[in-house]
């Protein structure tokens, strides 16, 4: 059964320059049925991360996500939600599988270069937040 699910490439992976082995290793497992580039405001990050508000590591994900660019895509397969997360790896990169984009272009557990949705729900709620119906294809 096709889904769909929300991929983001991190502040620290852009500005490593790593978004382009990113994006065509996502493109080898996925379809990327919508994506773009921008710089999230404090106020967006926030907004994007309130799941997450009042726990210790709050602030600090809400300041490093709007520290520069972001790539953000739509990825489509049957059963993208647990094989993207696959292919993301562990949060850890040192605890990460060989292969995985966080095993190869993650620098820390905090800048772990890529997110991706963890499922349905959530998934359906992140693209919403950064395509509005009409920009997905």
């Amino acid at each position: 059964m096709k889904q769909r699910t929300l991929s983001i490439i991190k502040p620290d992976a852009v500005a490593a320059g790593k978004a382009g082995k990113i994006i065509a290793d996502i493109e080898n497992e996925f379809h990327i049925v919508a994506m773009r580039k921008l710089q999230l405001t404090r106020a967006q990050a926030a907004a994007f991360y309130a799941v997450h508000a009042g726990k210790p590591f709050y602030d600090g994900l809400v300041e490093f996500m709007c520290s520069g660019p972001i790539i953000v895509m739509c990825l489509e397969a049957d059963d993208v939600i647990a094989r993207y997360r696959k292919l993301m790896g562990a949060t850890n990169p040192e605890k990460a599988e060989e292969g995985t984009l966080r095993k190869k272009y993650a620098e820390s557990m905090s800048r772990n270069a890529v997110h991706g949705s963890d499922a349905p729900e959530t998934a359906a709620v992140e693209v919403a937040f950064f395509f509005p119906g009409c920009d997905l294809l």
